[in-house]
């Protein structure tokens, strides 16, 4: 389902780290531990906004989305999921998953610019790529 002529926007890929390749979906880690954080990039090329997708890529996406979504409940336990598609900075289609707690930094706010990203030791790393790995790769 994925395009052969899918490339991954440099912004994305300077900022994440690859977790698992999905039926349609990358599902990348944002490199900064102060938010359990990941994308969801559709590999199809030249898409900007989920109109862009058929209904049927659109349905697969929000499945992932969904899947993804409970991943990240089951291993961090978060207060909260923010899920966002925004695209102002990075054109290319993707979706946020971010686990979100009443402590973060941020919160209630969003996110975005309210902090330098700090990102993860590779241990640290290792070990939620291998945990969101599992449960994404399981159901």
């Amino acid at each position: 389902m994925t395009s052969p002529t899918f490339i991954l926007d440099p912004t994305l890929a300077k900022d994440t780290v690859e977790v698992v390749r999905l039926d349609i979906c990358r599902v990348l880690l944002i490199r900064d531990k102060t938010y359990p954080w990941v994308i969801l990039v559709p590999a199809i090329a030249e898409m900007r906004d989920l109109d862009d997708l058929s209904k049927h890529q659109r349905n697969q996406v929000m499945a992932e989305v969904d899947l993804t979504s409970k991943a990240m409940k089951l291993i961090f336990h978060p207060h909260k999921m923010n899920i966002a598609s925004l695209g102002n900075v990075v054109e290319q289609l993707h979706i946020h998953v971010i686990a979100r707690y009443r402590d973060d930094p941020a919160w209630p706010a969003s996110v975005w610019g309210v902090h330098p990203a700090v990102d993860y030791q590779d241990d640290q790393r290792a070990t939620i790529i291998a945990d969101l790995s599992k449960a994404l790769l399981v159901n």
